[in-house]
C-alpha cells in the first residue's frame, strides 16, 4: 500500500513538473511574440522628415493642436519622398492660406492627423 502511494505521488510530481515547464515555455513564447509585434508596429510608422521645435501660443499651429516635438510625416502634399528643404513647406503654406491642410505627425510613437489652416494672425508668419 505504501509503495503504491509513493509511485502514484511520483507520477503526480512528474506531471506537475511537465505542466509547469509547458506553461513556462508558453509564457516565454507569448512574450517573444508580443515583443516582435511591438517592434513591427514601431517599424510600420512612416518616416518623418521634420520636427516641430516651437509653437507660438495663439497661433494657427497652436490652435490646430500641433505640439513641440511632433515629427512631421506629411504636410499637405509634402512627404518624405518629395521633401528637399523647408522651402517646400513654405510654398505649400503660401498656396494654402485660408484653406485647411492635412498634416500627419508622429506624437508619442503614434500617428496623429492634424487639420491646420494657415492664415494671417497677430504674430509672425501664417503658422506660428
Amino acid at each position: 500500500l505504501q509503495n503504491d502511494h509513493k509511485a502514484l505521488m511520483k507520477q503526480v510530481e512528474e506531471a506537475l513538473h511537465q505542466l509547469h515547464a509547458r506553461e513556462k515555455e508558453k509564457h516565454a513564447r507569448d512574450e517573444a511574440e508580443a515583443l516582435a509585434e511591438a517592434r513591427s508596429q514601431t517599424h510600420s510608422l512612416p518616416q518623418a522628415f521634420a520636427k516641430v521645435n516651437a509653437v507660438t501660443p495663439g497661433s494657427p499651429a497652436s490652435v490646430s493642436g500641433l505640439q513641440v516635438d511632433d515629427e512631421i510625416v506629411e504636410f499637405g502634399s509634402v512627404n518624405v519622398n518629395n521633401f528637399q528643404n523647408l522651402q517646400n513647406i513654405a510654398t505649400v503654406v503660401q498656396h494654402s492660406e485660408g484653406r485647411p491642410l492635412s498634416v500627419t505627425v508622429i506624437r508619442g510613437g503614434k500617428k496623429v492627423h492634424v487639420g491646420l489652416t494657415p492664415k494671417r494672425w497677430a504674430g509672425k508668419g501664417l503658422l506660428g
